[in-house]
């Protein structure tokens, strides 16, 4: 049989491309005979960039940068060999993981080393860049990596504001006359949400809560940053509150669509095509795909859901095999696939489970594997 298996990275235990590496490792050992084909993926979140970079054989470079917190740090960017495109991810340096969870701070960080890592990636002359939007940690709109571009935030006593999710509700004035973006670049966004900046359904109440945001500051500072659109509108005349994704990385997907002009495209479209996936699905017996926990949220344009839905055009099955089940996993199953299965066997700590994450997948897929095998055998003798 022939095999594709393109999973998401388990955040924070293996990257993608070392998820399907195991996966392939208990496809033959179960059966060495069958064919493996192996594709990283990713939805536009943390491991995007390296995703692109073994997709497209590209090389990863790592530049200074500053993180959520404005401390100096390094992260990677992917380019291509003709080094005319480069791929980022905003995980890469203000990403939720990086700091721990009774550390957080959503009302002093910043998206301002999202705008460094962009002018880096500038600097190396390509026509393309792609930024993938997922697992940040700031809130600010997008205010941060709009001053990295020479754009100046003043409040009423006219005092320079230091952009982040405080600053936002005291914009008085904006200054854009330093602003510049090159006109012969494309931006491309890469994320998988659609939500918009404002509202119940925007940045601040469905994303906040996992970067620290209370319940009882959520209506605040979702008039903050519509004080900061109005104050955007008209400096630059674009309601950003009107583009789909939007609301993206706490408010940057406002700023690359709205003021870059930027295209916004599902990150696991970008993958798949660059990949060329599709063709490969399309000749394949059994597609293997996963994550590092399926839930509810698969279904919204999560590597999983991508993947059943390229499968579902040429009827291949679709067997998931993600790190843990959340709830709502079964979802997934209305998509097409026709099995979804947890590498955790049984109950244990989170250091447990990422120390010991790739011998249970490769258990896993092993088991899986057999199980087709068995399946197959019994028919067959029927």
């Amino acid at each position: 049989m022939k095999f594709v298996v393109a999973c998401d990275s388990f955040k924070g235990c293996m990257t993608s491309k070392e998820v399907g590496q195991t996966i392939e490792k208990g496809i033959l050992k179960a059966n060495f005979q069958h064919r493996v084909k192996v594709f990283s993926m990713a939805d536009g979140g943390e491991g995007t960039a390296q995703a692109f970079c073994d997709v497209i054989n590209g090389k990863m470079v790592d530049v200074n940068t500053l993180d959520a917190y404005h401390r100096k740090i390094r992260a990677g960017i992917c380019l291509s060999q003709e080094e005319d495109i480069a791929i980022i991810d905003v995980a890469s340096c203000i990403g939720l993981s990086m700091v721990d969870k009774k550390d957080r701070n959503p009302m002093i960080t910043s998206s301002k080393g999202v705008g460094i890592l962009i002018k880096q990636a500038l600097s190396f002359g390509v026509s393309k860049i792609i930024i993938g939007l997922g697992g940040s940690s700031t809130n600010d709109g997008g205010m941060g990596l709009l001053s990295e571009f020479g754009v100046r935030f003043y409040d009423s006593n006219r005092e320079l504001l230091r952009p982040n999710t405080y600053a936002l509700g005291k914009i008085a004035f904006i200054d854009k006359r330093a602003f510049s973006i090159p006109s012969n670049v494309e931006f491309i966004v890469a994320c998988d949400v659609k939500n918009h900046l404002l509202g119940q359904e925007g940045a601040t109440y469905i994303f906040g809560k996992q970067k620290g945001i209370y319940e009882n500051q959520m209506e605040e500072i979702d008039s903050w940053l519509r004080h900061y659109r109005d104050k955007l509108d008209q400096t630059f005349h674009v309601d950003v509150n009107e583009f789909e994704a939007s609301g993206a990385a706490g408010g940057i997907g406002a700023v690359l669509l709205g003021m870059f002009h930027a295209r916004m495209v599902p990150g696991i479209q970008l993958l798949t095509e660059y990949a060329h996936l599709e063709d490969e699905i399309s000749k394949c017996d059994i597609v293997i795909t996963g994550e590092g926990q399926t839930d509810r949220q698969t279904v919204y344009g999560k590597v999983p859901y991508g993947i059943a839905q390229l499968a579902k055009k040429y009827g291949k099955p679709v067997i998931c095999l993600s790190g843990a089940l959340g709830l709502g996993y079964e979802e997934l199953y209305k998509e097409g696939v026709i099995g979804i299965f947890s590498s955790a066997d049984r109950a244990m700590s989170f250091q447990t489970a990422l120390k010991t994450a790739s011998a249970k997948l490769e258990a896993l897929a092993f088991s899986v594997v057999r199980l087709i095998e068995g399946v197959i055998k019994y028919e067959e003798n029927k």
